[in-house]
């Protein structure tokens, strides 16, 4: 796989001319969206850390003594 830094560049630089074009509310409105994606995923991966690191009790069966 090959890239071209230059095309890159010029790639992100048109995307932000397009971007600084926007209306602000539709700006606004693209940011709550971000912060939505963000949620679910940090949501998902909180749930992911829970149930890798959730461990199971032991069963303790305790044998009553006989004195």
């Amino acid at each position: 796989m090959s890239f071209d830094l230059q095309r890159i560049i010029e790639s992100k630089r048109e995307m932000r001319r397009r971007l600084a074009g926007r209306p602000v509310a539709e700006k606004l409105a693209m940011l709550d969206a971000l912060r939505d994606r963000a949620r679910t995923i940090l949501k998902a991966a909180t749930r992911l850390e829970t149930a890798l690191l959730r461990e199971s009790q032991p069963e303790y069966r305790v044998n009553p003594r006989k004195d």
